[in-house]
């Protein structure tokens, strides 16, 4: 009998080592092993899922290598007004939106899953009157930086937020004789929404 205990405890134990090592070795929901930071190459597809909300929307195509990463992405804001993001110069009598326009990103993982970039941006802003309903449109090609940081959910699902600065030259409008001047810097909060497709470690 006392042989029969000491060998029921003994195979526990040993069960009980092992899922404990198989489930070291996942890793938890949040923090799987290896970790989602120490992937060697990826495809990533995200947006900036608050376009929807406006009615427009947002597309991003990512590959990442090592730390480095090239995005390409396609926004249009639908009635998003960019205006307010603006500094300096930003006009309250005029809304500006983001028609279709295309992007370009290059990043680097600085640390875990925080990224720096930079990115230049070939924007179409539809510009509207407030007063009038008067509208034109601004080509402007803007560059700057960003940084935001990936929190994974598991292996794919990632959320993404971060913050943007876009910076460009002078350009402007003429409404009857009125003249709207696009502020030269915008200062932005982004939230982004991800899938990694496939990934190499």
């Amino acid at each position: 009998m006392k042989a029969k205990v000491i060998l029921i405890a003994s195979l526990l134990a040993a069960s009980t080592t092992i899922l404990a090592q198989t489930d070291s070795a996942r890793g938890s929901f949040f923090n799987p092993t290896p970790r989602n930071y120490e992937v060697k190459q990826a495809f990533e597809v995200e947006s900036l899922f608050p376009m929807f909300i406006t009615g427009g929307y947002h597309v991003g195509l990512g590959y990442r290598y090592d730390k480095f990463r090239v995005r390409v992405s396609v926004i249009n804001g639908g009635t998003y007004d960019a205006e307010p993001a603006g500094t300096k110069n930003s006009s309250p009598e005029f809304k500006r939106y983001y028609k279709t326009s295309p992007g370009l990103f290059l990043g680097y993982n600085v640390w875990r899953n925080l990224e720096v970039y930079t990115f230049l941006e070939m924007h179409t802003f539809g510009i509207e009157q407030k007063s009038t309903g008067l509208k034109r449109d601004i080509h402007s090609t803007d560059f700057g930086g960003g940084i935001s940081y990936q929190f994974f959910f598991r292996r794919h699902i990632y959320l993404q937020p971060g913050f943007h600065i876009y910076l460009r030259g002078d350009n402007s409008a003429d409404f009857n004789g009125t003249v709207y001047n696009i502020p030269n810097a915008d200062l932005a909060p982004v939230v982004r929404i991800g899938y990694r497709i496939w990934k190499k470690y």
